[in-house]
């Protein structure tokens, strides 16, 4: 074609799993069984009441309208409560809590409020792909810092001393970790805390893991009282089996979310009121809701990993989040390699480790969200090897 794209398409290219589970599909339509532990999408359903409300508000006259780009008081009160009750986090529902169309938007909003061209972001290797492809758009360096088993999947906080931070604005962490399955707990977040004031940084939380096999949610909010040089993200994707629902939120002070708000009025018009609604319903729901999520996510987990030891991989027990990720067998170049022999040998797929950065090499990523019977079938299929 004769028109030039953009430059900043040349710096990203498609998120892995839009092609992978393209190939997937295509192959399933052939019809080969593939048992799919790729991608982290719920398979349960959101509470009842939930979904009954959705269909109540549905129906209202006034549902199908435009909406607050600020989302409805009501949600932000919603939040508000949710944080305190959980988090113990004292938010203002009027101006330190901004609703999002899913958290993922939200890295994109951040990135475009405060990231130049020629700016630098501080990114965890391995990381959500999703913070180097935003600081890319923008223009901004990624400077990639190192999670390691050796130090439990955490920063070293003396070797991002050591770090060139010309120029750095932003920094990602991402605890409950995504792709390692490790918790933070306040100590860490105040460590980081305190290295992102004295280099005027903004550190951003991504928290969507915050109530899969966790039973000590932790905000980053907690380890700096003014806010100035903290933010998190959280959503109802995970926590709520509500991946599809798009409903996230962005919370810190209110000069930073009256910053984000720009970008974002001038590119959505709102969340769907019946959503909104919805979502008051889904945060007021009570502690028994995450005990039954993580007692059919405890079971998978222990049944994940033997299907995990079977294929030879080691696995550190007692990860959270609604993944299992786990080191290699000997023998295999890298992770794309063991994901394509287990693809091809077992119909089985298993998302390789350097999707999330170089530090990805060894390991593998392995979602929980597969019923029992598949992962039953799995199991079978490698213990007997057949197809």
């Amino acid at each position: 074609m004769g028109i030039d794209v953009a430059d900043r398409t040349e710096q990203i290219k498609e998120y892995y799993f839009a092609g992978k589970l393209s190939e997937i599909n295509k192959r399933i339509i052939a019809g080969e069984d593939i048992i799919n532990f790729g991608i982290g999408s719920p398979d349960l359903s959101p509470p009842v009441k939930v979904i009954n409300d959705l269909n109540k508000y549905s129906i209202l006259p006034q549902a199908n309208g435009y909406q607050p780009y600020r989302g409805i008081a009501e949600l932000r009160t919603a939040i508000s409560d949710w944080y305190g009750r959980y988090f113990k986090v004292d938010l203002d529902p009027d101006h330190e809590i901004l609703p999002l169309i899913g958290s993922k938007e939200g890295i994109v909003h951040i990135s475009m409020a405060y990231l130049n061209r020629g700016d630098a972001v501080l990114v965890p290797d391995p990381g959500y792909p999703a913070y180097a492809a935003a600081a890319k758009l923008c223009g901004a360096r990624c400077i990639y810092y190192e999670l390691t088993d050796e130090n439990d999947w955490k920063p070293d906080t003396g070797k991002l001393e050591n770090l060139d931070l010309c120029g750095v604005k932003l920094m990602w962490v991402n605890y409950p970790n995504m792709p390692a399955g490790v918790s933070a707990d306040i100590e860490l977040f105040s460590h980081l805390a305190d290295f992102a004031r004295r280099h005027n940084i903004l550190l951003v939380n991504d928290n969507p893991y915050s109530f899969i096999l966790n039973n000590n949610p932790v905000s980053i909010l907690s380890s700096d009282s003014d806010m100035e040089h903290v933010l998190e993200l959280n959503s109802l994707s995970k926590s709520h089996n509500m991946a599809g629902w798009r409903v996230g939120m962005v919370l810190g002070h209110r000069d930073h979310i009256n910053n984000i708000l720009k970008i974002k009025s001038n590119i959505d018009s709102g969340m769907y009121f019946p959503v909104q609604k919805a979502a008051v319903t889904a945060l007021g729901i009570d502690r028994e809701w995450y005990h039954m999520l993580n007692t059919i996510y405890g079971t998978r987990q222990k049944m994940v990993y033997e299907l995990l030891r079977i294929l030879g991989c080691s696995v550190k027990k007692g990860q959270t989040g609604m993944f299992v990720w786990s080191k290699i067998p000997e023998g295999f170049s890298d992770s794309y390699a063991f994901s394509d022999f287990c693809l091809d040998n077992y119909r089985v797929f298993i998302t390789p480790g350097l999707v999330f950065g170089s530090n990805g090499q060894s390991y593998v990523r392995t979602s929980l969200c597969i019923d029992e019977t598949r992962i039953r079938v799995a199991i079978e299929r490698v213990k007997n090897n057949i197809i």
